[in-house]
C-alpha cells in the first residue's frame, strides 16, 4: 500500500498487487471474511474522498455540459441494459433479484448501484455477493483491457473518456482506466460517470415500484454533490488545487489496492457460471453499443 502512494505505481499495478495480496495472504483462522469486510468502509470512504478531490480539477461548465449533453443516450442505455438483463436472466434461469442486481450494476455504476438497489428488493447476502463479485471481476478486466484497446482503435482522449464512463461499471475502474489513458480522458470520464451515477436515485424508485416495495429508503450518493461543490470552488476561486488533485489520484490508486485485497478466492468462487455469463453478455452489448455511438457522434479530432 505504501508503494501505491509513490509515483511509480499506477491503478492497474495497484489492483494487481491487491489481488496478489488477497491470494497469497491466506489467514490461518476463520476470520477471513471479517477481515476482508473490515476493508469495505475505509475503501468506500477513500474512493468517495478521492472522487471529490478530482472535482478540483474540473471546470463547472464541463460538468454541467456532461450531464446535459448525453441525457437521452444515458436513458436509452440504462433502460436497454435493464430490459435486456431481465430477458437474458429468465432465459438462463437466474433469479429475478440476482438478474436485476447485475443489470443495475452494469447499467449505472457497479457496486454503488447494487448497494442502493439491494435493500429495496430484499436481496440476500448471497445474491449481493454474487452480483458484486460478477461486477468486480469484469471491472478488474476492464482496467487492464480498455486503455490498450482504446489506443489500438485510435480513440481520442474525449472519445475514450466517454466510452470508459459508459462501458466500465464502477467509478474506481473508470477513473483508473481513464487516468492510464490520459489527463483529458480522466476529466471527461469522471464528469460523465458521476453525471450517470445520479441516475441511481430514479433507478431505486423505479425498482421499488417494479418489485412492489412501497416503503423504501433510498441511498443518496452525497459524494456526487460534494464533487459538484469542489468543481464550483475550482471554477471561481484560487487555491492549491493541483496538490489536492494529486492527492486524490494517489488516494484512488490506494483504493484500487484495497479493493483487490478485499476480494477473496471464496467470493470469486461463489459467482457461478450463469451470473457471470449474464454479466459478460450485458457488458459486451453495452461496450459495443457505446463504442459505436462514440465513434459515430464524437469527432475524432
Amino acid at each position: 500500500m505504501v508503494f501505491c502512494a509513490t509515483p511509480w505505481a499506477s491503478p492497474p499495478i495497484a489492483l494487481a498487487l491487491g489481488l496478489a495480496f488477497a491470494s497469497l495472504a491466506a489467514p490461518a483462522s476463520g476470520a477471513d471474511g471479517r477481515e476482508r469486510r473490515s476493508l469495505h468502509k475505509p475503501t468506500k470512504f477513500l474512493l468517495q474522498a478521492s472522487v471529490v478531490g478530482l472535482g478540483f480539477s474540473m471546470n463547472l461548465q464541463k460538468v454541467v455540459d456532461a450531464g446535459r449533453a448525453g441525457i437521452l443516450f444515458t436513458i436509452a442505455t440504462i433502460a436497454g441494459t435493464l430490459v435486456l438483463g431481465y430477458f437474458i436472466g429468465r432465459a438462463i434461469r437466474i433469479s429475478r433479484t440476482t438478474s436485476h442486481l447485475i443489470s443495475s450494476g452494469t447499467a449505472i455504476c457497479g457496486g454503488s448501484a447494487i448497494a442502493a438497489v439491494g435493500p429495496v428488493i430484499n436481496a440476500t447476502d448471497e445474491e449481493m455477493s454474487v452480483a458484486l463479485g460478477t461486477v468486480f471481476i469484469l471491472n478488474s478486466i476492464a482496467l487492464f483491457v480498455f486503455p490498450p484497446l482504446g489506443h489500438r482503435i485510435g480513440l481520442t482522449q474525449t472519445q475514450f473518456g466517454v466510452w470508459a464512463a459508459v462501458a466500465i461499471h464502477d467509478t474506481s475502474s473508470v477513473v483508473g482506466a481513464a487516468a492510464r489513458f490520459g489527463a483529458e480522458a480522466l476529466q471527461i470520464a469522471t464528469t460523465v460517470k458521476l453525471a450517470r451515477a445520479l441516475w441511481i436515485v430514479p433507478l431505486t424508485i423505479a425498482t421499488a415500484f417494479a418489485f412492489k416495495r412501497r416503503s423504501t429508503k433510498i441511498a443518496m450518493p452525497w459524494f456526487i454533490l460534494f464533487f459538484l461543490v469542489a468543481s464550483v470552488i475550482r471554477t471561481y476561486a484560487a487555491g492549491p488545487w493541483d496538490a489536492i488533485v494529486y492527492a486524490a489520484r494517489v488516494g484512488l490508486t490506494i483504493t484500487l489496492f484495497l479493493i483487490g485485497a478485499s476480494l477473496s478466492r471464496k467470493a470469486i468462487a461463489t459467482v457461478g457460471v450463469r451470473p457471470m455469463l449474464l454479466g459478460v453478455i450485458l457488458w459486451i452489448v453495452i461496450s459495443t453499443a457505446s463504442l459505436f455511438a462514440v465513434l459515430r457522434f464524437i469527432p475524432s479530432r
